[in-house]
Formats: C-alpha cells, sequence, structure tokens
C-alpha cells in the first residue's frame, strides 16, 4: 500500500497526527502492519520496513526523518500561553531572511546550518527571538508566544462636528489634525479655534488666550504640548494659537472627568500629542496664509528613529495683508497704543513692528523591541515695537513701546514595555515664560519695566498594568516645581519692586479601568492625592467616568471631579502691558491667594443611529478660592481685592444629521453662573464670563477633495455694569455704579464662512488651497463695555470694545 496510506489509517486509529516533509515519503509502498497491533509496535513496524525513523511525542505528534538524518537540526511547536493550543500559520524568519510558517499543529522544521538565530512571529502575538547554538537538536523544541495585548481607545463615535473629530468613552473629545475635515471660519485644523466649535467652550473676545469652558478664566484651563505645561497660547496676543496646526497628530479635549494624572487645572484639559501612533513614511511640506508662513519636515534617521522639525513665522514683518490689519485694530484698541495717539491730533507719527513665530523639534529613538525615547523642543515668540511721536504747541512727546512674550518647553520621555501587561512612562520637563513691556516716554523722560516671568519644572512616572481584557490599573507619581517672578521698575520717580514665589508639589496617583465591550459598559475611577510643600498641606482629588451602553444607539454617561490649582494670572491694573496682555502669573499664599478649587458633575445622555446624533449633557461646577483680581472687573470690584468662588449649572446640547456628502449640525448651551463674594456689599452677582443663552449652527459638504462650511454663531450679551447716573455730579464726576452686572450688552451674531480645495500630482505633490471669511456680514458686535472719566472733557466716557469686522484669509500648502 502507498505509505501516506497507512499512516492516515494510523492517524485515524490513534488519534496521533504524523509530520514528515514530501520528500521523505514520496513513491514509498509497503506492506501496511496489523491493525491489532500497538501504536509503538506498528511505529517499530514500518521502521524496520523502511529507512525512516520515527520520534512519538507524548502519543500526539510523530515525527518522520530519513535514517541517514535521524532528526532535523532545528525543530519545534508553537503554543499560546492562553489556551495551550498550536499557532498555525506563525512566521519563523531565518537570519538568512528565508522564511517558513507552522502549520495545523503549530510544527516547523528547518536545518540548523540555515541560520544563528531566528523569530517566530504572529499577529497578535509578542515576538520570540531564538538562538540555535544553544539548543539541543536531538528534541523538538516547545516554544510558547504571550499574546500581545495593544490598549486601544475606546471611541463613542467618529466624525463630531467634522470629520477627524470624535467622542471617547472616557468622555473626552478627539481630534485628528491630518484627518479633519473643515469647520465655519477655520481652513486649517488649529487645535484651540476648532474647540470653540464645542458646546460650553467659548471666548468672550474672540481670543485664544481668553477661552473659557463652562464659566472658567482661561488660565484655569490646563494646556499641555506633548507633556510640556503651557503658560502662552496665542500669537498676535491671542487671535492665532501658538501650535502649529500642521504638526500635531491628537488633540484630547476634557471638559469634565479628566484622568488623575492631570493636574494644575481647576476647569478644562487640553492635551496635544505630535508623536505618531504608528511609524510614518518621510514627509515634507510648507505653507502660507495672510499672517503667517511655516515648512515642516519628519526624516527617518533608521527604521527605529526619526527627526522632526516644524518652525512658523509671520509675514507681517514685510506686508501688511487685509487680515494683518483687521486683527491689529481688534487686538490694539482700548490699548495705551491707541490712547496716544487719540489724544495727540497734531503732526502725529507712528512706526509698528511687530512679528512672531514658533519651531519644535522632536527626536524618537527605539531602543531594541522594549524601551523609547522622545526628545521635544518648542520654542515661542511674539515681539511688538511701537514708536509714537507728536507735536503740539512746539511740544514734542514721543513713547518708544516694546512688548515680548515668549514661551520655551522642553520634555525627555522614556517608555519601556517591561511585558504585554506592564509598561513604564517616565518623562522630565520644563517650560519657561516671560512676559516684559518697556515703555520709554522721552517727554517726561521716564522709563517703566514690567516683568513677569514663569519657570516650571517636573518629573512624571506613570506604570500600566494589564490584568486581563477587561481591568486595568495604572499609579504614578508627579514631582513639580513653579517659580514666578513678577518685576516693576520705574525711573523718573524711582520705583522698584521685585517678588518671586517657589511652589514645590508631589502628587500620588491611583487609577483603575473597567472596560468590558459586550456589556458595553466603561468605568474608571481614580485618585490624586497632592502634597504641598510649602503649606504641609494634602489636598485628594477623586476622578470618575462611567459609560453604560443602554441599547447599541443609547448610551448613559457620569462624569465627575475635583481639582485643584496653585497658579492663576491677576491683573493688577488693565493698561500694565499697554493694556494689551494686562494679565501676570503669581502663585497662590494659601491665604490672601488662595488655591483654587474645582468640583464638577455632568450626566450626560448620547445617542446615535441612522447617521443621526444627539447629545445632551447636564452639568453643575463649583469653584472656590478666586479672587476679583483674576476675574477682569472694570467696574466698581476693579481695585477691591477679595476673593470667593462661581458656581454654575446649565446644559449643552448638540443635534447632528449626516446625509451622503452633506453634515449639519445644531448646538444650544444653557448656563447660569453666579459670583460669591461673602465679604463685598452685593455678595451675589452674574459672572462676568456669563453666557446664558449659546446657539451654533453649521452645514459641511465633503466631497472628494473639495470641502465647503457656512454657519453661524448667536450668543446672549454677556454681563457689564453701567453707571448710576443719578448719583453722579455731572459738574465734577466720580463713577458711581449700580449693581456689578445688573445689565447685558446687545447679542453677539456673526456668519463665518470657509472652503479648501486639494489636488495631487502623478509625481505625488500634494497641493491645497483655502479661503476663508470670518463675520461675512460685516456686523460690528460689542464684546465689552466700561467707563472712565476723561480728564480733557471732564466728562464719563463710554469704553466699547468690538470684535472683528469681515476678515478675509486665504492659505496656500504643499507637501510630499
Amino acid at each position: 500500500m502507498p505509505f501516506k496510506k497507512i499512516i492516515i489509517a494510523i492517524e485515524e486509529q490513534h488519534n496521533v497526527s504524523f509530520n514528515y516533509t514530501e520528500d521523505n515519503v514520496a513513491g514509498l509502498k509497503i506492506n501496511p502492519p496489523a491493525k491489532s497491533l500497538s501504536l509503538d509496535e506498528k511505529l517499530e513496524y514500518l521502521e524496520k520496513k523502511t529507512n525512516l525513523s520515527f520520534e512519538n511525542i507524548g502519543n500526539k505528534f510523530i515525527n518522520i526523518y530519513k535514517k541517514e538524518n535521524p532528526l532535523p537540526a532545528i525543530c519545534g511547536y508553537v503554543f499560546s500561553s492562553t489556551d495551550k493550543k498550536p499557532i498555525e500559520n506563525a512566521n519563523i524568519t531565518l537570519s538568512n531572511q528565508n522564511q517558513l510558517t507552522t502549520d495545523s499543529n503549530g510544527y516547523f522544521e528547518f536545518k540548523k546550518e540555515n541560520t544563528t538565530t531566528f523569530l517566530i512571529s504572529h499577529v497578535g502575538y509578542t515576538s520570540k527571538k531564538i538562538t540555535p547554538a544553544n539548543i539541543d537538536s536531538k528534541n523538538c523544541l516547545q516554544i510558547v508566544l504571550e499574546p500581545k495585548i495593544t490598549e486601544l481607545q475606546e471611541i463613542k463615535a467618529s466624525a463630531i462636528l467634522a470629520s477627524g473629530i470624535s467622542k471617547n468613552t472616557d468622555g473626552s473629545l478627539e481630534i485628528k489634525p491630518k484627518k479633519f475635515g473643515i469647520l465655519p471660519g477655520l481652513i486649517e485644523p488649529d487645535a484651540l479655534q476648532t474647540m470653540q466649535q464645542i458646546p460650553g467652550v467659548n471666548s468672550l473676545d474672540e481670543s485664544v488666550s481668553s477661552i473659557n469652558v463652562r464659566g472658567g478664566t482661561h488660565d484655569q484651563n490646563l494646556f499641555l504640548w506633548n507633556g510640556i505645561r503651557m503658560f502662552q497660547t496665542g500669537h498676535f496676543f491671542g487671535l492665532i494659537s501658538v501650535f502649529n496646526p500642521n504638526l500635531a497628530h491628537t488633540i484630547s479635549i476634557y471638559k469634565n472627568g479628566s484622568s488623575a494624572f492631570y493636574g494644575e487645572s481647576v476647569s478644562s484639559v487640553v492635551a496635544i500629542s505630535s508623536t505618531p501612533e504608528t511609524s510614518e513614511k518621510n514627509s515634507y511640506s510648507a505653507g502660507i496664509n495672510m499672517i503667517n508662513a511655516d515648512v515642516y519636515g519628519k526624516y527617518n534617521l533608521s527604521k527605529k528613529s526619526y527627526i522632526e522639525i516644524s518652525a512658523r513665522k509671520s509675514i507681517t514683518d514685510f506686508l501688511e495683508t487685509p487680515t494683518y490689519k483687521e486683527y491689529f485694530d481688534k487686538v490694539f484698541q482700548n490699548t495705551t497704543i491707541t490712547d496716544f495717539s487719540q489724544t495727540q491730533n497734531v503732526d502725529y507719527r507712528s512706526d509698528k513692528k511687530f512679528g512672531f513665530y514658533d519651531a519644535t523639534l522632536k527626536y524618537a529613538q527605539k531602543i531594541g523591541n522594549k524601551d523609547q525615547i522622545v526628545l521635544d523642543l518648542i520654542t515661542i515668540k511674539d515681539n511688538l515695537e511701537v514708536f509714537q511721536s507728536a507735536t503740539a504747541y512746539t511740544i514734542i512727546r514721543s513713547e518708544n513701546n516694546v512688548l515680548r512674550q515668549q514661551n520655551y518647553g522642553g520634555n525627555l520621555s522614556w517608555k519601556r514595555n517591561w511585558n504585554p501587561y506592564n509598561t513604564t512612562k517616565v518623562n522630565i520637563y520644563n517650560s519657561s515664560y516671560e512676559l516684559l513691556a518697556n515703555q520709554k516716554n522721552t517727554y517726561e523722560n521716564q522709563l517703566v519695566i514690567q516683568e513677569n516671568t514663569v519657570d516650571n519644572n517636573g518629573f512624571n512616572l506613570e506604570n500600566n498594568h494589564v490584568i486581563n481584557s477587561k481591568f486595568s490599573f495604572n499609579d504614578g507619581y508627579q514631582y513639580n516645581e513653579m517659580g514666578i517672578t513678577n518685576l516693576e521698575l520705574v525711573q523718573n520717580p524711582d520705583f522698584y519692586r521685585k517678588a518671586k514665589d517657589v511652589l514645590r508639589t508631589h502628587a500620588l496617583i491611583l487609577e483603575g479601568k473597567y472596560n468590558d465591550t459586550l456589556s458595553i459598559t466603561y468605568f474608571k475611577v481614580g485618585t490624586r492625592i497632592n502634597y504641598i510643600e510649602k503649606f504641609k498641606k494634602f489636598i485628594v482629588e477623586p476622578r470618575i467616568q462611567f459609560n453604560h451602553g443602554i441599547s447599541k444607539s443609547l448610551s448613559l454617561e457620569l462624569l465627575g471631579e475635583l481639582k485643584s490649582q496653585n497658579s492663576q494670572q491677576i491683573i493688577d491694573l488693565q493698561k500694565d502691558y499697554f493694556g494689551i496682555e494686562k494679565r501676570r502669573w503669581i502663585i497662590s499664599d494659601n491665604s490672601t491667594i488662595p488655591i483654587q478649587r474645582s468640583k464638577q458633575l455632568s450626566l450626560n445622555l448620547f445617542y446615535k443611529k441612522n447617521d443621526w446624533l444627539l447629545d445632551i449633557e447636564n452639568f453643575y461646577k463649583k469653584v472656590t478660592g478666586i479672587t476679583t483680581s483674576s476675574q477682569g472687573f472694570q467696574n466698581q470690584l476693579e481695585f477691591v481685592k477679595t476673593t470667593g468662588d462661581y458656581e454654575i449649572w446649565g446644559a449643552e446640547m448638540l443635534v447632528q444629521k449626516k446625509m451622503n456628502h452633506f453634515l449639519t449640525w445644531l448646538s444650544y448651551t444653557y448656563n447660569h453662573n453666579n459670583y460669591h463674594f461673602p465679604n463685598y456689599e452685593f455678595p451675589v452677582f452674574p459672572n462676568n464670563f456669563e453666557l446664558m443663552h449659546s446657539v451654533s449652527w453649521a452645514g459641511i459638504y465633503e466631497k472628494n477633495n473639495f470641502k465647503i462650511a457656512l454657519g453661524t454663531k448667536w450668543t446672549s450679551g454677556r454681563p457689564k455694569t453701567s453707571p448710576d447716573i443719578s448719583q453722579i455730579d455731572l459738574n465734577n464726576p466720580v463713577l458711581v455704579y449700580n449693581k456689578p452686572n445688573s445689565n447685558n450688552l446687545h447679542v453677539f451674531s456673526q456668519v463665518n464662512i470657509s472652503s479648501t480645495y486639494k489636488w495631487e500630482t502623478e509625481n505625488g505633490i500634494q497641493y491645497k488651497l483655502g479661503i476663508s471669511i470670518l463675520n461675512i456680514l460685516n456686523r460690528k458686535n460689542e464684546i465689552s463695555e466700561h467707563y472712565r472719566v476723561s480728564t480733557i472733557t471732564n466728562s464719563i466716557e463710554e469704553v466699547e470694545t468690538f470684535a472683528l469686522q469681515r476678515t478675509p484669509n486665504m492659505s496656500f500648502r504643499v507637501s510630499f
């Protein structure tokens, strides 16, 4: 009988499996052994009748070899560590680059002289390297592969507001700039402009340096760029984000329920990462718009390392575009810069120089299969120089003003995958911020210098432990040192004041997560235990994220957090730093400047079915330890120093519908936001940043490489304080106010449009053209109002500040 037919019969009778090469048994015929014989007796019979040897492994697998080479040099079986089952089609890569795969029994074999080492790999398992020199070739290897567990971020829904924006199960919103579609008024995926489209996020003065999340001030938000805390977020004093929109890979935004690894914030968290999740090929790009030009390059130095560089610079040094003129008018209205020209109307001359730049550098290096080191550097700078002179009645008056704002940062991180279940991340960072104003008045021969500097250093340790497919646990330690210096120097009359404060904090973080995709339940609970050295004070901050799928279409989400913050921005005088960037950073002293603390709870219903999306979120938030100096008052509280809190509750709603290439959404936000200053004569009154009603709508069309978006935004007017005319002596006016924030400004309304078109040449070069117009209808929107006594007219003046008028912009980008 054919030999192959004989061994098939033995396999069926004794439930074993033969492994052999076709060359060894091809054409071989013998008389079959008796069926009554045992397995060992049959193997002995076959060995006598053939020139073959038989190796019996546990009465399960039988290897067949020729007698002149009784055993192959290397043979083995590959099993899974979890269920002990053989792994089929595992790849065996030899040192000479030859490859073979395991059979259905997980078996493989090859000659020893073919390789010095070999690698075993399979999708879903951790690869293992074997050195045959240390192997006993008389027996086959028993190789066990460990499953490779990669923790993926759970996505609840994608394409929220625009393509490239998704919502995670932990309640955060995630923006992928490289997949970003388009939003009204935006032609680039600017992180801080994009987040203002999210319900509950506003900027009352259209500035990315004044973003208010659920009633909070801008400094109460934590902005991180690759783990570095950024104290400056805006170019052009707030109209452009300092974060290069063409660089980021992932932007995560938390309005509530942030991880316990995020501290020093009582409002939102914006974490920007420029590190790709997977390896990418070399890429280069350059672009220009009506404000700035930029370049970007990523070059792979080897299979395990790459370098990434970006740089962006304003073009306002040599070209004043319509966009620049609108921005300039918006930024410098009602500042000392424009006050000078208004009061000197004879032979007035002015010379203005303004410019900004930012640059980043990333170097990433993998070491072996378990370690990776990443170095990130960033530098940001804005510089304004204004020389003004006027001659009136033969008297010459001139001022030379310099305003500089800059932020440097660096972060060195190391990540190690100890095994598929345990990972450690360590990073050391520094962030340095400086705001400097230098004013020289030749008429009075006076020099005024103001400086605010921040030096922030830190160390973070984070360990991730995967217990199984449902449970994971994180723990870590963070050390943070912050030093803030404020300097004021005046010559004629002479005055000098310099104050430096340093605060060091330690934090222990514990966090556990349960994620069951079958029951559609996500639960994450953690706590952050802060210790402040200077005050010898412990602050415990629990966090919670819970999400449960009531059905495949409907889910319920509960988020809660307690947080604290030791630094804040205050305004000493509205004309500090020329009234342009008048806020300065300070550190809490645990008495007159308390530690700010917040508590927040939100309940969310999320529905998604048949391209419909409905998101309704109700929230409550309270922040204690705020000071009047941090709230930007320009009424009777401007010079009052007291502490209190604000309390806000409200609802946010988003309705969205997608139809083929068309996406439309409507959002509405309601909030009720009050201050509580118990030591003031009016202890309760509306918050400066209250927008009781906000409505936004957008219609977006995307097909192939063409995108267009039209949208509108409407908000009720922010609170204002009006003078009490009945108590003011018009002959000798002194401001007397009504109750704080007892009135409101007129409603804010704006219509925006943007469009982009992309095309690619045969040689792979990609071009992108973008056009946008803010405030198409050129509506004059008032964004703030205050009052002052004019020394010239001896009367009370109403000072109004307005939003951007119609502002066009255009961009062009080349990528390859």
